[in-house]
């Protein structure tokens, strides 16, 4: 069969600038990123967490690779370093556990201000109308063995009604910037609680575990 890079190149568009190549032709002594942005290559390990990373180049190229620009700068400007920094930190984070939101305003509010009652309880009815993105490829990795904590961190700015992988890709470029970043505009959001994700979670006593749903 065919290995986990060959699988993500096909079938090759023409318009795809990024190619999936085996770890081991990461070059010794390079940052993984440094090499990705300067090559057009991204190293792929037979790993479920590389292959949702892969999905990700896949689905929203353009952030992904702007994401991985602005990591390669700040490793040009600062090196790699026993510390990331906020910047690469904060980029990081994203790139490996965000999640984008389409939400009415009362229910952003409860998000933000952790109101997991008037979230999940409250607004249960208005979960339908939502629409959740989630970006993260360790994210998506966790989901192949669900656990009752899995929180993603929400990007605090509410995601228009968009209809395609494409629509997203774009807005969330336009958005992004190494400023916002390094704020860490993020909020938690329990996937547990989210309607149909978890059994028993309608009931009341659902939301007192503080271990999931932190104050």
């Amino acid at each position: 069969g065919l290995s986990l890079p060959d699988a993500l190149n096909q079938p090759p568009p023409p318009h795809r600038i990024m190619r999936f190549v085996p770890q081991q032709t990461l070059p010794a002594g390079v940052a993984y990123e440094s090499h990705v942005f300067s090559s057009g290559e991204i190293p792929t390990r037979e790993l479920a967490h590389d292959f949702f990373n892969g999905l990700g180049w896949l689905r929203f190229p353009r952030t992904k690779r702007q994401l991985n620009r602005w990591q390669a700068d700040a490793i040009a400007h600062d090196g790699v370093g026993p510390h990331r920094g906020r910047l690469r930190d904060a980029i990081t984070l994203f790139d490996e556990n965000a999640a984008l939101w389409c939400a009415p305003e009362p229910m952003w509010q409860a998000l933000t201000h952790k109101d997991w009652h008037s979230l999940f309880v409250t607004h249960r009815g208005q979960w339908a109308k939502t629409h959740l993105v989630l970006f993260g490829h360790a994210l998506l990795e966790k989901l192949l063995q669900p656990f009752k904590g899995i929180t993603a961190h929400v990007l605090t700015v509410p995601m228009p009604p968009l209809s395609s992988d494409d629509e997203v890709d774009d807005w969330l470029c336009q958005q992004l910037s190494t400023e916002m970043l390094a704020k860490k505009p993020f909020a938690p959001l329990p996937l547990a609680g989210i309607p149909g994700w978890w059994p028993n979670n309608h009931v009341p006593e659902f939301l007192e575990d503080k271990k999931v749903f932190r104050d």
